[in-house]
């Protein structure tokens, strides 16, 4: 591979780089733990598993036909990050307000059925990948262009490259999320999950705030 073909694939470190506070794998691995409560290690490996490939599904998506979706049922990024930021907070809100109780939607302690069953909803989405991601894979796609065919599509090659890396890193920490479970007391995964579940509450909160700044800023122009 040339130097400037490499130079084409700097998209890839870019997405990995961006997409790794957003995503957390392994601060997201511990509110995956304290949401789906225990359950053997084998639905963990399954779990992760449908996880990694609904977020490289995710990303082929948004990746295709991201900006066509948004115009075709007329939502904006910043009603997008409005909408995920409400949706994650309402989630954080609902485990803090149960306190030992798993939040609405969550199969902790459940059939192991019913805890795949909700592998994209809410573990994919909004949980691993949420508005923040779409926005930054729109951003970065939107500027993955080259002088030439094969520069753009290496660019962009560079862009699910750098997701795949992403997904990897979120199976590995999804399916061994258990082993960090067997290390800590009851009293301490408790306390994990209220403090994950505040910062949920916050990274929602401030995903949304983001998207009141933007349409703010649209009304006074």
């Amino acid at each position: 591979m040339t130097p400037r073909m490499l130079g084409n694939l700097s998209t890839l470190p870019q997405t990995f780089a961006a997409l790794m506070p957003l995503v957390n794998p392994f601060g997201t691995a511990l509110l995956i733990l304290a949401l789906v409560g225990p359950q053997p290690a084998d639905v963990f490996r399954r779990l992760a598993g449908q996880v990694a490939a609904m977020m490289m599904g995710f990303v082929l998506v948004v990746e295709l036909i991201g900006q066509w979706l948004l115009h075709f049922f007329g939502i904006s990024l910043p009603m997008l990050q409005l909408g995920g930021g409400l949706t994650l907070a309402a989630m954080g809100w609902r485990t803090l307000a149960g306190s030992d109780r798993a939040p609405a939607g969550s199969a902790s302690g459940g059939d192991a059925s019913a805890v795949l069953e909700q592998a994209f909803y809410p573990y994919t989405f909004p949980l691993t990948v949420g508005p923040g991601v779409i926005v930054v894979l729109l951003t970065l796609s939107a500027h993955a262009t080259g002088p030439t065919l094969e520069a753009t599509l290496l660019a962009h090659l560079g862009i699910l490259l750098g997701a795949a890396l992403q997904a990897a890193l979120v199976y590995v920490c999804y399916r061994y999320a258990p082993r960090l479970g067997e290390k800590l007391s009851h009293t301490a995964i408790n306390g994990i999950q209220q403090l994950m579940a505040f910062i949920l509450l916050c990274i929602g909160g401030q995903i949304a705030w983001g998207g009141v700044e933007a349409l703010l800023r649209e009304l006074a122009h």
